[in-house]
């Protein structure tokens, strides 16, 4: 995956050299339907100087069953090892962003979210309980800078940082402690514990009817949290096109290839034994997932500027490190506005 990113960031900066020789005023526009990416996609567009936009996005996303590396296992599989494994894991994501443009060049980005899972579980002896945790996650802060804008294309770079807003410290009851919580596992936990960097580039294309993009992104840990352990690094190549109905909606496909690494340290008061979750052993993957979605755009009118976007994407492929909940339906919704 590092030399797929490696590979794209290369291509990108030849793309740079190769419009900056070409002598047109014809630009990429953000002014039509597919003039943003899937609302699934972050960092995919920049603004105008003084231009501002508020956006929000609604993410749900459900895990269930499980996977042994590639294939699909059983329950009894994960018991014959652990005390308890997960059975299905929903998740909601709340996502307040926003973005301003101090020049044409730049354009500064910061998102703040919410999250509330759900995790329920089965025991070797047959009970059954469910787990819950809520609140803020982390915070992103980028800038995004734009190498050009010709030819109907558009190469810009993200750089920011996520400050390690979001909790690591969930903790929920269980029949084994009740009426007193305990610590909850990995994936329960809202935050990273960690600053961490993220980087990506994204190039864009546009025709009369259509429209095509790419990003790359990495997020890269840095150090570890106060409970001894670090997140994996994640890698993501996203693809996208995109085609014009009208001058008010687009329809989008999307396919993402991507991995994630191990967890690396592990947090001394949670039992690797006990449950799946919570044996960093189990984390880390690499994956494949495709989407369809739309844009609907007002162009004109009191609703001017106002984008809604929906996507629903499902796991093509997915090769997990250990035992894991496999990865099923993800749905996003967004309402965008921008003015200056």
């Amino acid at each position: 995956m590092k030399n797929i990113l490696s590979a794209i960031i290369f291509i990108a900066a030849t793309f740079a050299y190769a419009q900056e020789t070409q002598d047109t005023t014809t630009k990429w526009t953000g002014s039509r339907p597919d003039g943003h990416a899937p609302i699934s996609v972050m960092g995919d567009h920049t603004h105008g100087k003084g231009e501002i936009m508020f956006s929000y996005r609604y993410m749900y996303m459900n895990m269930e069953d499980l996977n042994r590396g590639s294939e699909n296992t059983t329950f009894a599989d994960a018991l014959s090892n652990y005390m308890v494994t997960p059975t299905k894991m929903p998740m909601q994501m709340h996502m307040l962003g926003a973005m301003y443009a101090p020049s044409d060049k730049v354009t500064l980005m910061v998102m703040a979210n919410y999250l509330t899972s759900e995790m329920d579980h089965i025991t070797r002896m047959g009970g059954m309980f469910t787990t819950e945790a809520s609140g803020l996650g982390d915070t992103k802060v980028a800038a995004l800078y734009k190498f050009f804008n010709k030819d109907r294309q558009q190469l810009h770079a993200q750089i920011g940082v996520s400050l390690p807003t979001g909790s690591i410290d969930e903790q929920d009851a269980t029949p084994a402690s009740e009426p007193n919580q305990v610590l909850l596992p990995y994936p329960m936990q809202i935050g990273s514990g960690t600053f961490d960097g993220e980087l990506a580039v994204t190039y864009l294309k546009q025709w009369n009817k259509f429209s095509f993009g790419t990003q790359a992104r990495t997020t890269l840990r840095f150090g570890k949290n106060d409970n001894d352990y670090r997140l994996g690094n994640r890698y993501s190549l996203n693809n996208w096109a995109a085609f014009t109905a009208t001058k008010w909606i687009s329809f989008s496909g999307r396919v993402e290839i991507g991995a994630i690494d191990r967890i690396e340290g592990a947090n001394s008061v949670l039992n690797p034994m006990m449950v799946i979750t919570a044996d960093t052993q189990n984390s880390g993957m690499t994956y494949a997932n495709a989407g369809l979605g739309f844009n609907l755009y007002a162009f004109k009118g009191s609703l001017k500027n106002v984008r809604f976007g929906f996507e629903a994407s499902l796991p093509i492929f997915q090769n997990m490190n250990g035992i894991q909940l496999r990865n099923k339906e993800t749905l996003t919704f967004g309402l965008q506005y921008a003015f200056k």
